[in-house]
Parts: C-alpha cells; structure tokens; sequence
C-alpha cells in the first residue's frame, strides 16, 4: 500500500463506488503482451484494485505471482494476489502467501478453486493441503499482513445444501478474517441484493463487490455461466438468443445489459464493481466511460 493510500477495505467502505480489474494469466509470452498492454490502457483509469487469477485446477501459479509481483512494483496499481487450495500442500501455500508478502503484495483472495477436472468436477484432497477456502483465511490471517477477500456466489455455491447455508459459509469466512467478497459472475441484480440481504441477517456488515462479466460472446458466456452454476436468466436470453450469430450485436447488446446491470447494483447500495476482463480492456473501457458519462462513477 502507497503512503497515505487508504486500505482496500478502507475504500470499500468509503462514500465513493470503488471499481476493478480482473485478469487471467497467460499461457505463453505473446498472451503476457496482450495482459500487459490492457494493463497499460486501464491503469489510467486509477482502478481501486487490480487481481491476477490462477488457470484452471491451480495451474499457472508461477506465472500468476509473477505477473501480480510486477504490478506492485511497476505501477501505480494495488494488486490483489489469487490464491487457491488445488493440489498444494499447506507449506507450499505458505510459501505463496511469503512471496506475495516479499513484493509488496498485501492484499490476497482466498479461494478453494476449481478441481483440475473443471468447477463441476469432484474436489481431490490433497493428503498435506487443506480442503476449504476459510482454512485459507485462517492461514493468512495468521501470517498477518494482509487484507483478505474471498468468493462469493449471488445464485449459491454449486455444492451449497440451500442459499442459506451458503450465506452461512460466507459470514464463517468473515469471522475467521475475511476482510471482503468479490462474487462470482451474475446477470440480475435482485440475485446480488438477496445474497447481501442473506449475509446481513447473520450479523455481518463485510463488503461484498459484485463482479461484472459483460456478454460479448455468447457461446462462451453461456459456457463460463453453465460451469460456475450461474444461470443465464430468460429476460437475458429473450435480449441475446434472437442476435446470438451477430457478433457485433451481440457485444453491443452485452455492453448494453452490463451497464444497466452495473447501473441498477450501484443505485442499490453496491460498494464497487469488479469487472472481469479477460485480458482485453476495449468492453470495460466503454462501460466504464458510459457509467462514469452517468455520473454513477
């Protein structure tokens, strides 16, 4: 954290909407130019937060810690370092957590991950690592130093018993340290408000930031949603199915549902947005300039 910066929760619960950034790591040094380019047009933008996720089943980590390593030393930006349970023994996560520590990186999200067989496989324990996010948390938290988010899921956790369960896992992870939430992808904002309404009868006041995945391709937009347990709401399909083989239309019309998405969370009480950018910053830029053209940020 820069002197006289405030703290990541800080800003989340100041007057002002706080917005964000999510990349993913590349595969190889040609996607890592890409990152780094979208990096460069969005760090003007003076993101409250920026984070790095791992690739799927825990892979890239290497990669991943590098890249949220550079961030902290090479721009303006605070990153937030992803972190995930998935084939790691506790020393190594530790050791992750060190590093994040050793540049600067003092802001974590604790997340279990998704198995290496994909987010609906079944979770493999590992015989030395730990099985749930908030082990995670407890481990961080012990460490000190640092600021922790964690996921949470507006429409449930796939292996959630009910919704309430699933709030209950939520405000388990904020007693045990959690500082905030960052959801996973949604599409209607009443799913958003519930799961806050669900957090905030159990006692606890933690900011949760709803994460922004605008439709600018619809087959996988489709895919993301099925696999994260995220449903693509009718009002939403009756808007895409009709233009879904008109790329241009279709991206204009997922522009324009995520800014009326994005809209309606901050006129609602939202702390911030956390907009998932998969590695390009042309959508976000142009939601963020009709947003900011609202005057709602």
């Amino acid at each position: 954290m820069q002197s006289g910066q405030l703290s990541l929760v800080e800003a989340l619960r100041g007057p002002t909407p706080s917005y964000s950034f999510e990349f993913f790591p590349p595969k190889d040094d040609d996607g890592e130019a890409v990152l780094w380019r979208t990096i460069a047009e969005l760090e003007p933008l003076d993101p409250t937060f920026v984070s790095v996720t791992y690739g799927a089943g825990g892979t890239s980590q290497e990669r991943t810690v590098r890249i949220t390593a550079r961030i902290a030393e090479q721009t303006a930006m605070r990153p937030v370092g992803h972190l995930t349970l998935v084939a790691q023994t506790r020393g190594e996560i530790e050791s992750v957590l060190k590093q994040y520590a050793a540049a600067g990186v003092d802001n974590v999200l604790a997340l279990r991950g998704d198995p290496k067989g994909g987010p609906r496989a079944p979770w493999e324990s590992h015989p030395d690592g730990m099985d749930h996010a908030i082990d995670l948390v407890a481990l961080a938290t012990d460490l000190g130093g640092f600021e922790i988010g964690v996921a949470a899921f507006p429409e449930g956790h796939p292996d959630a018993a009910s919704l309430d369960a699933d709030a209950e896992v939520l405000v388990a992870k904020a007693r045990a340290g959690a500082d905030y939430a960052i959801t996973q992808l949604f599409f209607r904002a009443s799913d958003y408000f519930s799961l806050v309404e669900r957090v905030r009868a159990l006692g606890s006041d933690m900011p949760i930031v709803p994460g922004i995945m605008p439709i600018l391709n619809f087959a996988q937009v489709a895919r993301m949603a099925e696999l994260s347990g995220a449903e693509l709401p009718r009002e939403v399909l009756d808007e895409v199915e009709p233009i879904q083989d008109d790329k241009d239309a279709v991206r204009a019309k997922g522009i324009e549902l995520a800014t009326n998405l994005c809209r309606d969370l901050l006129a609602g009480g939202a702390p911030g947005l956390h907009f998932i950018t998969l590695n390009r910053s042309k959508a976000t830029r142009e939601i963020f300039e009709a947003l900011r053209a609202a005057g709602v940020l």
